[in-house]
């Protein structure tokens, strides 16, 4: 409480100086002061922007419709230099405030029999003053003209493949292959740069704990000095909830000369496979083959080899097989003597 009371009374204090110093007649004069030269210069701001000035503005060019098998001979300018001149408050604007759109050149009726194309400047200027406010007179701009020369590409078709990461939630799996679509596009480029292109990436594509089939619209990437037919493609990732199911397979060795005779052992192996829940019931033992050929024994001289499936679905992405090494004895076939 004591401490309270220090505080309230130092407050109290504080405040009392400050209306006093507040009250003395330096800092009222001081005050008035400000004022006069804050209004002074809102004046001297106000007649300054009345004053006409010139400088320089930058309008971005965007270009489209480009069609995908022309190449040009060189970098197409990305904007127009104008040099402009009006008063102050207006050129304040487009300083602070107005953003210009960009001038947009449409080729999609670009000639491909001349392989030059101009667009004038009476065009360029007629699109400046589109931009500008009338009051704002336009002197100069560069480049004065845009000329486009341009040539063909020669074009191939070329697989897309898929770039990317996929995580599934616990339980869950991609479930067959990814599918894109179309799974081809058409590339235009030269023929140097033709010839080094086998294949078009999609962008990167991360998935995060995936627990159902996605489909996603996406881009692919750029490749330098090539154009694409396509700029999109719909790639469709199925995931699926998995389970596990158990089957016994026999071990066969194949291409046997009739005068041996193989004995393994164990004859039959189990195979665990991580499989969809919807491929359940599809997944049978004929399914699912172990083959070992002869070739491989004669080679071998330890008496076991390691065994892999020779035959399964391809959506049997992910299993186990127990044991996974076999033992042998190669005999003789006495009858067939």
């Amino acid at each position: 409480m004591v401490r309270l009371d220090g505080l309230i009374r130092t407050f109290k204090s504080a405040a009392t100086d400050i209306k006093a110093f507040l009250h003395r007649q330096r800092w009222k004069e001081a005050l008035i002061f400000f004022c006069f030269v804050l209004l002074a210069f809102g004046f001297w701001l106000l007649q300054s922007l009345q004053q006409e000035y010139e400088t320089d503005l930058s309008i971005p060019l965007r270009y489209t419709n480009v069609p995908a098998n022309i190449i040009f001979d060189s970098k197409l300018p990305d904007n127009l230099k104008v040099h402009v001149r009006d008063k102050g408050s207006a050129l304040l604007n487009y300083t602070l405030g107005q953003k210009f759109r960009s001038i947009t050149v449409n080729l999609e009726k670009l000639p491909i029999d001349t392989n030059r194309y101009v667009i004038s400047r009476n065009q360029l200027e007629e699109d400046i003053q589109k931009q500008i406010l009338a009051t704002t007179t336009a002197y100069n701009f560069e480049p004065q003209r845009i000329v486009l020369n341009y040539g063909l590409r020669k074009s191939k078709e070329v697989p897309v493949r898929f770039n990317g990461s996929i995580q599934t939630q616990n339980g869950f799996l991609v479930a067959g292959d990814i599918i894109i679509s179309p799974s081809h596009v058409t590339v235009y480029a030269s023929e140097n740069i033709l010839d080094s292109i086998q294949e078009v990436k999609t962008v990167f594509v991360e998935v995060k704990e995936g627990k159902k089939t996605l489909t996603k619209n996406t881009a692919l990437e750029n490749i330098d000095g090539a154009n694409l037919g396509t700029e999109r493609v719909s790639v469709t990732i199925p995931i699926e909830e998995y389970t596990e199911k158990t089957l016994t397979v026999p071990v066969q060795i194949v291409n046997v000369p009739k005068k041996y005779k193989i004995r393994t052992f164990p004859q039959t192996v189990e195979v665990f496979c991580n499989i969809p829940i919807s491929k359940f019931e599809d997944l049978k033992e004929e399914n699912l083959s172990i083959e070992v050929p002869f070739h491989k024994l004669e080679e071998n001289v330890t008496g076991s080899f390691d065994i892999d499936l020779t035959r399964k679905p391809e959506w049997v992405k992910n299993y186990n097989i127990n044991p996974g090494k076999v033992e042998f004895i190669l005999e003789e076939n006495h009858s067939a003597l």
